[in-house]
This record gives structure tokens, sequence and C-alpha cells, in this order.
């Protein structure tokens, strides 16, 4: 695979993802105005800076001219299934969702940084972008409740699970 089209393809990825973590913020914000109200404004926060990871890969690959990842219908039900179902189980699963997710995701950027650093200094500098954002999701979430113990440890396997799954599956589609 040619440089190019690796560049291509990590930033597919990462289109994809965001998609994915809007459709599970945008699910439990939904459910959290009626259930966990104390949880919105900090949901509604990662929101806004998911929308604005998209665009910004959305934007670097039309520059490309690159196509999005094929599994973006997937990716918004994939979301909006783990958004329900950790809104519905309370503040400590919603938590524990987006420390799991974020944890795969911010060693995921280390790795992507690591290559676009040497070879797409605006694919580096996009990813590089959201890296301090997507950090302080994590670190949010961990100290609301989110770190894997106790019954948050399965909340946190699946869904870290489901994150890698569909990180390998958006790098093949």
């Amino acid at each position: 695979m040619t440089t190019q089209k690796e560049v291509e393809r990590i930033l597919r990825v990462d289109h994809a993802g965001e998609r994915g973590a809007i459709s599970i913020y945008t699910t439990q914000i939904a459910i959290s105005r009626r259930l966990w109200p104390s949880c919105v404004p900090a949901l509604e926060e990662m929101l806004a800076h998911e929308k604005s990871h998209y665009r910004t890969f959305e934007s670097e690959l039309r520059k490309r001219h690159a196509r999005t990842c094929y599994a973006l219908p997937l990716w918004n039900l994939g979301g909006a299934t783990l958004g329900l179902i950790t809104a519905l189980l309370g503040p400590k699963a919603i938590w524990s969702c987006t420390a799991a997710v974020e944890s795969t995701v911010y060693k995921h950027l280390q790795e992507q940084l690591h290559f676009l650093e040497q070879h797409d200094q605006a694919a580096w500098l996009a990813v590089k972008a959201i890296e301090a954002d997507e950090k302080s999701h994590l670190e949010h979430a961990l100290d609301n409740g989110g770190e894997p113990v106790r019954a948050n440890w399965l909340i946190w396997a699946v869904v870290s699970s489901c994150t890698s799954m569909a990180i390998w599956l958006s790098r093949k589609l």
C-alpha cells in the first residue's frame, strides 16, 4: 500500500470513528435529559468536540479526493445502540462507555501520529488537533466513575472490544 493510501485510510478510520462517537453522545444526551440531567453539560461539550473532529476529517478526505468508510451507517447504528444501553444503565455506565472508547481511541491516535509525522504533515496536524480533546474526554470519564472496576468492568470490556473491532473493520472498508 502506498503512503498516500495509508494516510487516506487513517483519515477514513478517524472520520468513521467520529461518526460513531457523535451517535453515542447524541443518544446518551437524549436519554440523560430525562434520567441523568447532571451528565448533559459534559456530554454536550464532548459532542461539540466530536462534531468538530468529524468536520476536520471530512475536510481532509475531500482535499485528497478520498472516499469515506463504507460502514458509516453501521457506525451510526452501533453508536446509537451503545449510547442507548449505557444511558439506560446510568451515569457510571455512560462514563465507562466514554472511558473505554476514548482509551482505545487515544492509543490508536498515538500510533497514527507516529506514522503521520513522518509522512503527511497536514494529516498529522489534523490528528494532533483532536488529541487533547480525546484525552480530556477520557480524563473526565475516569474522574466521574468510568474506571474499569466491579460492574463497570464488563461495560469497559465490551465497549473497548467493540471500538477495537470498529477500528479494524473501518481499516478494511
